[in-house]
């Protein structure tokens, strides 16, 4: 699919804007993100319609991404149902009417948190894609008091993957505002994943791969800790030791950061 006003690319060259090496033309980007929303219910990460994935995608000079609609499930979603927006798209008629002010040629309305979406590509130029779900452990543990405080710590080392010693959890706010984009991007500051406290997680990678393997390495740590959890007070690794592993992590699997 090409914008409004632009010319087709020629057969076997890039779609203007892609910034996922494995992504090369905007209907196959399309396809992928459905596909990566398919196999988050299917791996049990995510559950019916719920969550929501995304990719950056420029159209020529507007910068860009290719989000997944609203309130459509995904074994019937098809690539024409993705909704592209413009970086630069604002709120409706309310700072929290979850209504974009532009919406895609075909008239469909992006995911309720195309918020989070746009937020996340402004402030992160390394994202290439953005994966929403709501994993049944990572969300029953967002629920819990003491991990929206603190977030879930180093009990293992593999919390490194999500960027830092632990990994936070970001704070309530009423879904598809504002304030909940805000207080995701606080969370992720340094980081590539958070929890969503009452919600859900999000992560982000260099291209839809990543974001997925991430979003399901969080839901799998998050099993563990729970299951550490009802064993006994899970022991926790020491900052030095982090640190450690956050800087062998620094040149593991390059280019999926």
């Amino acid at each position: 699919m090409t914008a409004p006003g632009m010319t087709a690319p020629a057969a076997g060259s890039p779609e203007p804007g892609a910034h996922d090496p494995a992504m090369r033309h905007e209907q196959a980007a399309r396809a992928a993100l459905i596909e990566a929303c398919r196999t988050l219910n299917a791996r049990g990460v995510n559950q019916g319609k719920a969550g929501n994935a995304s990719l950056r995608w420029d159209r020529g000079a507007r910068a860009g991404l290719l989000v997944t609609p609203s309130a459509l499930p995904y074994e019937r979603m098809r690539p024409d149902d993705i909704v592209w927006l413009s970086l630069d798209t604002v709120a409706g008629a309310t700072p929290d009417d979850e209504r974009p002010a532009v919406i895609d040629a075909d008239g469909q309305r992006p995911s309720s948190e195309w918020r989070i979406h746009r937020d996340l590509y402004a402030a992160l130029p390394a994202a290439a894609a953005v994966v929403h779900a709501h994993p049944p452990h990572a969300t029953a543990l967002a629920c819990l008091p003491e991990i929206q405080a603190g977030g879930i710590p180093a009990f293992h080392y593999m919390v490194a993957m999500a960027g830092g010693a632990d990994i936070r959890c970001a704070g309530y706010a009423t879904f598809g505002t504002q304030a909940l984009s805000d207080q995701v991007l606080a969370a992720l500051a340094g980081r590539r994943a958070c929890l969503m406290a009452h919600h859900g997680i999000v992560a982000w990678g260099a291209g839809l791969a990543a974001a997925l393997a991430l979003a399901e390495e969080v839901e799998t740590l998050s099993r563990m800790y729970h299951l550490a959890r009802q064993l006994g007070r899970p022991a926790v690794l020491p900052d030095d030791e982090m640190a450690r592993v956050l800087a062998k992590f620094a040149d593991y699997r390059p280019g999926e950061a």
